[in-house]
């Protein structure tokens, strides 16, 4: 027969009281069953623990050899005990989180800001990932969350929805279309020069579908992999891009141009690998993502 906890908190009980009759007090058993607990621990490592001949009872050799194992174990124990507690109630643990660059952006910076005010025990990893990538991640369980637009998605992966984006055109101070009084209808973009993302990314092949349903071609003068790339060329030239308005909005040298039609706004969702276990700090993020999109991130982003 295995030792079992209680024997180890018995057996500890008596060796710290001298006495049977003590622990049995302090434990709440009876003395008996308490004689009859320890006995059984010592058939089961097979041999005597207590010396039990003289007025105090006291371990044997063999016995304090056993009691400096079993008060590590029990402390073990309650180690392990409180870190479950210390993650359930999120004053530690991780998330592995994965963006597209459109939410490194403007959505990361506050998302982040909340996580760590709220649970600096959190550890947060941080991945700026394509929206093919990031899927790929959470169904090789190397992802816990992801933030991207909506589906299709790969099998197995579910989606929570946040909030909805709207995208615009953005220009420099420096650009003829800064003061442009109104919605600038898409057949004059004909006759601008753009710096956008890369065709790598969702966001770019959105536009150029946008382009192409109006059937127009602007001269793409720059490409890049980062939007923050985009911004500090559109602020220094005489270029436009297209960006989420929120972003827009949050850089003071840029400015925002309504299109006419408007870009089709897009669904942002916050997906996860079915069926996988879910952490604690996984559902305080997911609960922190849906307040901050009902509240003034939504307002943001959406209208």
């Amino acid at each position: 027969m295995a030792p079992e906890l209680r024997h180890l908190r018995y057996l500890l009980a008596v060796a710290e009281h001298g006495s049977f009759t003590r622990a049995a007090e302090e434990l709440r058993v009876s003395q008996p069953t308490l004689s009859q607990q320890v006995r059984q621990l010592e058939r089961a490592v097979g041999i005597q623990l207590l010396d039990r001949s003289g007025r105090t009872v006291r371990p044997t050799d063999a016995g304090t050899a056993y009691l400096h194992y079993a008060r590590r174990a029990l402390r073990d124990l309650a180690a392990a005990e409180r870190a479950v507690l210390d993650v359930a109630d999120l004053s530690r643990g991780s998330l592995r989180l994965a963006m597209t660059p459109t939410f490194t952006a403007y959505l990361l910076g506050p998302l982040a800001a909340e996580l760590h005010t709220g649970h600096p025990g959190i550890t947060l990893d941080v991945k700026e990932m394509t929206q093919a990538q990031l899927e790929a991640g959470l169904t090789a369980d190397s992802l816990d969350l992801a933030i991207a637009f909506a589906g299709p998605h790969l099998a197995g992966i579910g989606a929570t929805e946040l909030f909805t984006e709207t995208l615009g055109l953005a220009v420099g101070p420096a650009h003829p279309l800064a003061r442009h009084p109104g919605p600038l209808p898409v057949a004059e973009l004909a006759e601008c020069q753009l710096a956008l993302l890369n065709r790598d990314f969702a966001t770019r092949m959105h536009i150029d579908a946008y382009f192409a349903a109006h059937r127009v071609a602007p001269r793409i003068a720059v490409e890049a992999n980062s939007l923050s790339a985009l911004t500090e060329i559109v602020r220094r030239t005489a270029l436009a891009t297209v960006l989420p308005d929120p972003l827009t909005r949050d850089q003071p040298r840029l400015h925002p141009l309504a299109l006419s039609p408007p870009l089709p706004a897009r669904r942002v969702v916050l997906l996860r690998r079915e069926g996988a276990y879910e952490s604690a700090a996984a559902r305080a993020f997911t609960a922190l993502a849906r307040t901050w999109a009902a509240g003034a991130g939504a307002h943001g982003a959406a209208r």
